[in-house]
C-alpha cells in the first residue's frame, strides 16, 4: 500500500487533463537568501514589513521583505528541543493578533524524548531586540501524544474571533488505524480552537465559550473545534468572506479542500474525499463533503494555501491558491458559496511546494522546500507598487513612499481620498520615482492614498492604501471652530485604532461604541470637557471582526463614524 508523505524524499512526474495557464511564472523574491528545510512563511502584523519563515529543523528567521535584502536574522532556535525529520519538526508559527503590544508568538513543533509528542508553545520577543526572540520566556500551552511520527498537521493561526486555531493529523501510519479521527475523546485528527488570552484551571488556556463541545458530559475535549480529519498540512483565513479554508491530506487515491464550519464532521476515515474508504463504525448522517477534490493522476500531497487577496494579481483575487508537494502543480480554485467551483492550473513549479505564505499587504509567497521563496509574477503585465507608507512633515505636508516592484512602468500615479470621499487622481511621478509629497492638505482631516504603476499599454494594480489623520494646528492657544468627530485612524484596523474629536466650546460628552445591532458594547469617554482637540484609544480586545460605530454625543450634538475592524 502506498504510504503517502507530507514531506516526500522524491518528486514524482504526473500528467493532468487540465491546461496550464502561461501568464505566471515564480520568482526568487529574495534572490540573496536561502533556508534549510523551510516549512512556513508569516508576518508578524505589526506594521514593520518583516518577513518569519520557519525551518523544519526548529529555526525561525526574520529579514526585511525587501527584494534586494542580504541578511536574515535568527529570530529563534529551538533546535535542541525539536525533533526533525520526515514529517517531524518545527512545522507552524502564529503571532498573536496584539503582538505589537505584547510580543507574544507561538509554534507547534514534535518532540520525540521522552515520548512523542505535539507541544503548543508560546514565546516573548525580546525587549531589547525586536529581531530576537526571549528563548526563556517559553511556556507550553499543549501536550499531545503522537502515536507514529507522521500525520502531526502542524499549522496554528489567530482567527478573526482571537483565538487560536490548531491543525492535528490522525496519528499517522496509515488508514487511521487508531480511528482518532472520528473519536471525539481525542485531539488526533481534529482542528482546535483555544483561547490563550485566558486560563482555565490547571491549563494554560481556556476553551471558548462557543466551542461546539463546551461541557459536553459525554467525554469529548472541548478544544474540538471540527474533526474528521487525515492529515491538514496548511489552513487560513480569508477576513472578506470569514470563510476557514483547509487543505485535508489524502490516503491512496484522493486530496481534499474542505471549508470548515464549527463542529462539523469531515469524513477521515469513513471518507476520502467523497468517497468511501472505511465504512466500518460509521454512523453520522451530518458528514460534510469536500468544496473540492483532486484524484492521485493530478497530484498526491496536497498543500494548503490562501485565497489571494494582495494588489499584484487582480485576475487572482478572490481566488483559492494551493499546490501539491509532489506533482509541483498550482492551481486557482474560485468559489463563491452558490455556484459550482472551478479549478485552473495556474503553472507546475520547478520546486516542491512545501507551504505558502503571506506579507503584511497580502502578497503571496511560495515556500519551495529546496529552500529558496518564490512570489508569482505575471509574464505580461505591470506589477504593483507594494508597503505604500506615510511620513507626517506638519499638519499640512505628508510625504509618501513605496516599493517599486516592476520594471517597465512610465510611471505612477498617486490617488487620494479625503474622508469618505471617492479617490481621486493626485498626481503622476516618472519612472523609478518611489516617493511623493502632498502639500495640499489641511489639518485634522483624514486622507487615504493608494499608489499604481501604469506604461504605454497597460496599468497594474493598486498598491495598499494607506490612511491618516493630519496633525491639530501648532498653535498653543488653538481652538476648534465645531463640534466634530473625525474618522479613526487606522480604518480598518486590529486591534486598536485612534478616534479623534473636536469641541468648539466647553461640554459634556459621552464617546461609545456599538455594534450592528445597535447595542453599546463600551464606553470610551464620559465627562466633561473644555473646549480642544482630543483623541481616544479603542482596543478592540476580544471583539470579532465586523463593523462597528463609534458615537460622540454631547446635549446639543451628536456624530457617528463607522469603524471595520479585521482580525
Amino acid at each position: 500500500m502506498l504510504k503517502k508523505e507530507i514531506l516526500l524524499s522524491f518528486i514524482l512526474f504526473l500528467s493532468c487533463s487540465e491546461k496550464s495557464l502561461p501568464q505566471y511564472t515564480l520568482q526568487e523574491a529574495f534572490p540573496n537568501l536561502t533556508f534549510s528545510g523551510p516549512l512556513d512563511l508569516q508576518n508578524a502584523g505589526d506594521g514593520t514589513d518583516r518577513i518569519f519563515v520557519v525551518e523544519q529543523s526548529g529555526k525561525i528567521y526574520v529579514f526585511e521583505n525587501n527584494t534586494g535584502v542580504t541578511v536574515k536574522k535568527k529570530f529563534l532556535d529551538i533546535t535542541d528541543s525539536v525533533s526533525s525529520g520526515g514529517e517531524m519538526g518545527l512545522l507552524g508559527l502564529a503571532f498573536h493578533p496584539n503582538y505589537e503590544n505584547n510580543g507574544y508568538f507561538y509554534v507547534n513543533y514534535t518532540k520525540s524524548s521522552p515520548y512523542r509528542r505535539t507541544l503548543i508553545v508560546r514565546f516573548q520577543v525580546s525587549n531589547a531586540n525586536p529581531d530576537s526572540a526571549d528563548r526563556s520566556s517559553s511556556k507550553i500551552l499543549m501536550e499531545i501524544a503522537q502515536p507514529f511520527s507522521n500525520h502531526n498537521g502542524g499549522q496554528l493561526a489567530f482567527g478573526p474571533d482571537g483565538y487560536l486555531y490548531i491543525a492535528l493529523g490522525d496519528g499517522g501510519s496509515g488508514g487511521d488505524p487508531q480511528g482518532n479521527a472520528q473519536n471525539k475523546s481525542s485531539l488526533l485528527g481534529k482542528l482546535l480552537r483555544i483561547d490563550v488570552d485566558q486560563t482555565q484551571g490547571s491549563i494554560n488556556y481556556a476553551i471558548p465559550l462557543n466551542n461546539p463541545f463546551k461541557n459536553n458530559t459525554q467525554g469529548f475535549k472541548e478544544e474540538i473545534y471540527a474533526y474528521g480529519l487525515r492529515n491538514p498540512w496548511r489552513f487560513s483565513f480569508d477576513s472578506p468572506t470569514g470563510r476557514l479554508w483547509c487543505a485535508d491530506v489524502g490516503q491512496n487515491a484522493w486530496e481534499e479542500i474542505d471549508l470548515i464550519v464549527k463542529g462539523g464532521n469531515y469524513g477521515w476515515r469513513c471518507y476520502e474525499g467523497n468517497h468511501n474508504y472505511d465504512l466500518s463504525g460509521c454512523t453520522d448522517t451530518n458528514y460534510i463533503f469536500p468544496v473540492w477534490e483532486y484524484s492521485h493522476s493530478d497530484g498526491v500531497s496536497i498543500t494548503g494555501g490562501y485565497v489571494y487577496r494582495g494588489p499584484n494579481l487582480p485576475d487572482l483575487y478572490g481566488k483559492y491558491i494551493y499546490g501539491d508537494f509532489g506533482t509541483r502543480k498550482i492551481w486557482a480554485l474560485t468559489y463563491d458559496g452558490i455556484n459550482p467551483p472551478t479549478n485552473k492550473l495556474l503553472l507546475t513549479s520547478s520546486v516542491s511546494i512545501a507551504s505558502f505564505g503571506v506579507d503584511i499587504n497580502n502578497e503571496l509567497y511560495v515556500v519551495g522546500y529546496n529552500g529558496i521563496i518564490y512570489r508569482f509574477t505575471p509574464t505580461a503585465s505591470i506589477i504593483a507598487p507594494t508597503n505604500l507608507r506615510y511620513t507626517v512633515n506638519s499638519p499640512n505636508s505628508i510625504t509618501l513612499n513605496w516599493n517599486d516592484n516592476s520594471n517597465n512602468e512610465n510611471g505612477f500615479r498617486i490617488e487620494r481620498k479625503v474622508g469618505s470621499e471617492n479617490f481621486v487622481l493626485l498626481e503622476s511621478v516618472d519612472e523609478n520615482i518611489i516617493t511623493f509629497t502632498d502639500n495640499s492638505v489641511v489639518d485634522t482631516q483624514m486622507y487615504s492614498y493608494r499608489v499604481y504603476a501604469y506604461n504605454s499599454t497597460a496599468s497594474s494594480g493598486f498598491s495598499n492604501t494607506t490612511s491618516v489623520v493630519t496633525a491639530i494646528p501648532v498653535e498653543l492657544n488653538a481652538i476648534p471652530d465645531k463640534f466634530q468627530l473625525i474618522q479613526n485612524y487606522p480604518n480598518p484596523f486590529n486591534p486598536s485604532t485612534k478616534i479623534h474629536f473636536t469641541l468648539s466650546n466647553r461640554q459634556v460628552v459621552t464617546l461609545k461604541i456599538y455594534d450592528t445591532l445597535g447595542r453599546e458594547i463600551e464606553t470610551l469617554l464620559s465627562d466633561d470637557k473644555p473646549a480642544g482637540y482630543y483623541d481616544v484609544v479603542w482596543n478592540s480586545g476580544y471583539f470579532p471582526s465586523g463593523v462597528y460605530f463609534c458615537q460622540l454625543k454631547s446635549e446639543d450634538y451628536t456624530d457617528t463614524k463607522k469603524l471595520l475592524l479585521l482580525k
